[in-house]
């Protein structure tokens, strides 16, 4: 017999809102379009570093060594599906609730099993159509560390676990109506944070000393260009480089655009960059932008 491995992980589960109602109305319909959404998912969960360990229905269950990527990966997968979805009619969409636990589970073969794949199911089944549910497992490490906001849901009670899972939904885009957690005796909880209090915490300031590292580099290289002046502007490409390097720094962590498209755009500005650099008369960064334009065209085409 094959012995049990355990494995502290982050469960990702999903399934579709109403889709025994969607398969009456349209089986072979639905069909296509839950192939391209799980598609799109399984996409992104691997491009956040994930695995999907199981698909079954309308459902899917993956695992990541990441709780924060976990969180990005379902925020992106609904930001994608949206897209997808607005083209449909209304009665014909296909919204998945997410939910997503940060526990131990049982590992055999490539399956996995336990409680915190339970808890996870539970979440899931919470969520709102085309919302993300957390437990207070995954909040405590990606509140300060994924630019969303958070609404505490209070305890989530789950089969054979003795206590409630306190949980929280993951508000894409808008977090204004945010109400705190209830008061009450015993350790406190958590307090969810808005939009704009995570702009302000930890890694905003890491990635603002980052700027600032650069632009003191930037700086000091032009400092030295004109100090020793000698008819070159050398510092141009170095600071042009250092540019591109707070542009990626900047893209690792937005969620305004599509992160892989905006890197090629990235690049784009920098072969711009050191086409006017190198200005000989002629404009030869088009043929490159041109094939990266076309390259984006088709992330886009194939994220929509």
């Amino acid at each position: 017999m094959s012995e049990t491995r355990r494995k502290l992980t982050t469960i990702f589960c999903a399934d579709v809102q109403d889709y025994t109602r969607l398969m009456g109305a349209d089986e072979e319909g639905t069909l296509a379009a839950l192939k391209r959404c799980r598609e799109a998912m399984g996409r992104l969960i691997e491009s956040h570093g994930g695995r999907v360990v199981n698909t079954w229905g309308d459902g899917l269950i993956a695992d990541f060594p990441s709780v924060v990527e976990a969180v990005r990966a379902a925020v992106d997968t609904q930001n994608e599906l949206a897209g997808f979805n607005a083209r449909r009619p209304e009665d014909g969409r296909m919204l998945f609730r997410i939910g997503i636990n940060l526990g131990d589970v049982i590992v055999e073969d490539d399956d996995i099993y336990g409680d915190g794949v339970n808890i996870a199911a539970r979440l899931q089944s919470s969520a709102s159509a085309g919302g993300i549910v957390i437990s207070s497992t995954v909040y405590d490490q990606v509140r300060n560390k994924v630019a969303v906001g958070f609404e505490f849901l209070g305890p989530l009670m789950v089969k054979n676990v003795d206590e409630g899972v306190p949980s929280y939904a993951v508000k894409i885009g808008d977090a204004k109506d945010e109400t705190p957690p209830p008061q009450r005796a015993g350790p406190a909880q958590p307090q969810p944070q808005s939009a704009a209090q995570i702009a302000d915490a930890s890694p905003v300031p890491g990635r603002r000393r980052l700027f600032a590292v650069l632009g003191v580099i930037a700086a000091v290289l032009i400092g030295i260009n004109l100090l020793s002046w000698q008819g070159v502007f050398w510092a141009r490409f170095p600071v042009l480089a250092l540019a591109v390097v707070a542009a990626f720094a900047w893209n690792r962590n937005q969620t305004l655009f599509n992160r892989k498209i905006t890197s090629l755009a990235i690049v784009a500005l920098g072969i711009v960059g050191i086409n006017l650099f190198t200005w000989t008369g002629q404009f030869w960064a088009v043929w490159p932008i041109l094939g990266i334009a076309a390259v984006m065209g088709l992330r886009w085409s194939m994220r929509r």
